[in-house]
Protein backbone atom coordinates (compact mmCIF):
# COMPACT_ATOMS: atom_id res chain seq x y z
CA UNK A 1 0.00 0.00 0.00
CA UNK A 2 2.94 1.94 1.26
CA UNK A 3 4.67 1.68 -2.96
CA UNK A 4 1.20 2.84 -4.39
CA UNK A 5 1.07 6.30 -2.58
CA UNK A 6 4.66 7.15 -3.12
CA UNK A 7 4.19 5.87 -6.69
CA UNK A 8 6.60 3.20 -6.79
CA UNK A 9 6.45 0.05 -8.87
CA UNK A 10 3.90 -2.32 -6.95
CA UNK A 11 5.02 -5.70 -8.80
CA UNK A 12 8.10 -5.73 -7.19
CA UNK A 13 8.70 -8.73 -5.00
CA UNK A 14 9.59 -7.82 -1.53
CA UNK A 15 12.48 -10.32 0.23
CA UNK A 16 11.88 -11.53 3.50
CA UNK A 17 14.50 -9.94 5.97
CA UNK A 18 17.15 -12.23 7.32
CA UNK A 19 16.91 -13.35 10.84
CA UNK A 20 20.35 -11.37 11.81
CA UNK A 21 19.18 -7.96 10.32
CA UNK A 22 15.57 -8.66 12.03
CA UNK A 23 17.39 -9.18 15.26
CA UNK A 24 19.32 -6.32 14.81
CA UNK A 25 16.52 -4.15 13.88
CA UNK A 26 14.74 -5.04 16.98
CA UNK A 27 17.74 -4.51 19.55
CA UNK A 28 17.64 -1.14 17.54
CA UNK A 29 14.45 -0.01 18.37
CA UNK A 30 14.53 -1.43 22.13
CA UNK A 31 18.10 0.37 22.61
CA UNK A 32 16.18 3.70 21.36
CA UNK A 33 13.13 3.34 23.29
CA UNK A 34 14.74 2.89 26.78
CA UNK A 35 16.91 6.28 25.54
CA UNK A 36 13.65 7.50 24.87
CA UNK A 37 12.12 6.95 27.93
CA UNK A 38 14.65 7.64 30.26
CA UNK A 39 15.01 11.43 28.39
CA UNK A 40 10.81 11.58 29.13
CA UNK A 41 11.60 10.40 32.41
CA UNK A 42 14.59 13.01 33.25
CA UNK A 43 12.25 15.82 32.11
CA UNK A 44 9.03 14.89 34.43
CA UNK A 45 10.92 15.06 37.67
CA UNK A 46 12.87 18.10 36.32
CA UNK A 47 9.78 19.81 36.35
CA UNK A 48 8.50 18.11 39.61
CA UNK A 49 11.90 19.65 41.20
CA UNK A 50 11.05 23.06 39.61
CA UNK A 51 7.44 22.73 40.80
CA UNK A 52 8.63 21.61 44.66
CA UNK A 53 11.08 24.97 44.52
CA UNK A 54 8.37 27.04 43.38
CA UNK A 55 6.19 25.81 46.27
CA UNK A 56 8.89 26.05 48.74
CA UNK A 57 9.85 29.53 48.07
CA UNK A 58 5.51 30.81 47.72
CA UNK A 59 5.65 28.79 51.55
CA UNK A 60 9.05 30.59 52.52
CA UNK A 61 7.12 34.27 51.40
CA UNK A 62 4.12 33.24 53.28
CA UNK A 63 5.76 32.48 56.07
CA UNK A 64 8.25 36.33 56.24
CA UNK A 65 4.62 37.73 55.10
CA UNK A 66 3.22 36.12 58.81
CA UNK A 67 5.24 37.01 61.06
CA UNK A 68 5.30 40.92 59.58
CA UNK A 69 1.77 40.70 60.34
CA UNK A 70 2.39 39.27 63.51
CA UNK A 71 4.70 41.51 64.64
CA UNK A 72 2.36 44.62 63.84
CA UNK A 73 -0.37 42.89 65.99
CA UNK A 74 2.17 42.75 68.80
CA UNK A 75 3.16 46.42 68.49
CA UNK A 76 -0.58 46.58 68.59
CA UNK A 77 -1.17 45.52 71.67
CA UNK A 78 -3.61 42.45 72.44
CA UNK A 79 -6.50 45.01 71.03
CA UNK A 80 -4.62 45.22 68.14
CA UNK A 81 -4.30 41.44 67.92
CA UNK A 82 -8.58 41.25 68.16
CA UNK A 83 -9.23 43.53 65.49
CA UNK A 84 -6.99 41.82 63.52
CA UNK A 85 -8.65 38.66 63.91
CA UNK A 86 -12.19 40.22 63.38
CA UNK A 87 -11.00 41.48 60.39
CA UNK A 88 -9.62 38.10 59.48
CA UNK A 89 -13.00 36.67 59.87
CA UNK A 90 -15.56 39.04 57.95
CA UNK A 91 -12.65 38.89 55.38
CA UNK A 92 -13.15 35.14 55.18
CA UNK A 93 -16.91 35.60 55.30
CA UNK A 94 -18.85 34.77 51.85
CA UNK A 95 -20.46 38.17 50.50
CA UNK A 96 -23.92 38.13 49.35
CA UNK A 97 -24.88 37.83 45.91
CA UNK A 98 -26.35 40.58 44.21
Amino acid sequence: MQRRIYGHATAVEIRPLNEEKAVQAAVDLMGELFVFSVAVADLFFEGMRQRDEELAQEVELLKQKLAEIEKMANARGLAGVFNFRQAQAEEARPTPAA
